[in-house]
């Protein structure tokens, strides 16, 4: 799965992923950073984990707690609330919507 998919993806269905073709479209080339910055919070995490990089997830759920007021002590509490944990591997095909 190609990282534009992963970050857009809004559900799935069996092997298929769902993915919000109009964001992807216009987001697509931003960076980790600056999908945060845009308050689009759910593609930042996903871009995050798709690199692997638990530094930026946590700038992901720092910059989340300032910009909300929220206070998420960690990773998987942003795992949680966005019901994200991993890129998955069986998916085969993809569907724009």
């Amino acid at each position: 799965m190609k990282r534009e998919d992963f970050v857009f993806t809004i559900g799935y269905q069996g092997d298929t992923a769902l993915i919000d073709g109009r964001a992807r479209k216009d987001f697509s080339k931003l960076t980790t950073e600056e999908l945060a910055e845009k308050g689009l919070w759910r593609a930042a995490f996903c871009s995050a984990l798709y690199a692997k990089s638990e530094e930026q997830m946590q700038q992901v759920v720092e910059k989340y707690n300032q910009k909300s007021g929220a206070k998420l002590e960690s990773v998987n509490d942003m795992k949680r609330m966005l019901g994200v944990f991993e890129v998955p591997e069986e998916i085969e095909k993809i569907k724009v919507l």
